[in-house]
């Protein structure tokens, strides 16, 4: 079956969701949210599929993450309420993602960011190739990360999720995998042979062939250093160590908070720190929750996706430039309880 955005088949016992949005770089819209959920709610009782595959027909791109262009028109049209509904239902997706009972195998091979990661980070096998770049880059449009981004950036080693969670960075495959939103590095040439190969054996069996990569070789430079500057009480305290420091990462990482919603920043910054101390998915994709229902009725989530992909002028003007006027009782606010809840429903554990 296909139409125009996915392309669902089966071979053999291999269930198979191809995104095939390559012009959008396969960002996610509400149909496609809903379409994917119908499928594996139906797969969920197929005796005869005993695995699921979420791959992509772009060489570009896994999944760039949502489809921020038909947010923002949406915004104008709907309100605010009316663009919560699409995050409801893509965390909805995210949560029967990860308590699938079914192995799922995500190819999460090209540019995956944002959404994309929410739709293949959170599954049992997550491939990652030689062509990858995962990030979380949401504070670039004055949102905070999300899909269940913040829940793996709060597990990552050290500080490093922190990090990215701040400054939107981007990770190649290896990196990926140290910092557990990956598990194997497959070379993309051979993404078809394990295609092949899960249709006819347990995805376990294929993917244990698969050599693992280390946290060692992931190249991420002195972790050391990194946490020195991250272990800072505030945001202008990693500001302030990161003018001092002369590492070719830090430049990066100041050209990109300045670039950065402050406010958003902020709000990234509490809510790792309240992620970690959640227990699970679950909970962190209801902070989530709370945290886009206040920032989507801020004026800069809308500058910012125009800045971004609208006008494309890079130039956001953001309503509080420089951290100017931000103050604890604001961000507070953000994960005060709201009479708004994602009522996620309670699925089999997954097994396995």
């Amino acid at each position: 079956m296909t139409d125009g955005t996915l392309r669902i088949s089966r071979e053999g016992h291999l269930g198979r969701i191809t995104l095939d949005r390559p012009r959008a770089l396969n960002a996610l819209d509400a149909g496609m949210v809903a379409a994917i959920a119908g499928c594996l709610r139906t797969w969920r009782e197929d005796r005869e599929i005993r695995t699921i595959m979420i791959d992509s027909t772009a060489p570009r791109a896994f999944c760039a993450g949502a489809d921020l262009r038909a947010l923002h028109a949406l915004l104008q049209t709907g309100g605010a309420e009316a663009v919560l509904s699409v995050f409801r239902g893509n965390y909805r997706l995210v949560s029967m993602l990860a308590g699938y009972p079914k192995p799922i195998v995500s190819f999460m091979d090209g540019i995956c960011m944002g959404g994309g990661i929410g739709l293949g980070g959170h599954v049992r096998h997550r491939i990652v190739t030689e062509n990858s770049v995962l990030a979380m880059p949401e504070v670039a449009i004055a949102l905070t990360p999300d899909a269940g981004g913040s829940y793996l950036l709060s597990r990552a080693p050290g500080l490093s999720g922190l990090r990215l969670a701040v400054t939107g960075g981007r990770m190649n495959a290896a990196e990926a995998i140290a910092a557990g939103f990956a598990d194997r590095l497959v070379p993309s040439a051979h993404l078809e042979q394990v295609a092949a190969d899960l249709a006819r054996h347990p995805a376990g069996r294929v993917l244990d062939l698969v050599p693992a990569v280390t946290a060692e070789a992931a190249g991420w430079g002195d972790m050391a250093e990194v946490d020195a500057v991250y272990d800072a009480p505030d945001v202008n305290g990693v500001l302030e160590r990161l003018r001092t420091c002369d590492a070719p990462w830090a430049e990066a990482d100041r050209a990109a908070l300045a670039q950065a919603d402050p406010f958003a920043v902020e709000v990234a910054w509490r809510a790792y720190f309240r992620a970690r101390a959640l227990p699970d998915l679950d909970m962190v994709l209801e902070q989530e929750f709370r945290l886009v229902s206040a920032l989507i009725r801020r004026p800069d989530f809308a500058e910012g996706i125009r800045a971004r992909l609208i006008d494309r002028d890079n130039a956001p003007r953001w309503s509080c430039a420089g951290g100017q006027g931000i103050t604890p009782r604001q961000v507070d606010a953000c994960f005060a309880p709201a009479p708004v809840s994602l009522d996620l429903p309670v699925l089999p554990a997954a097994q396995g």
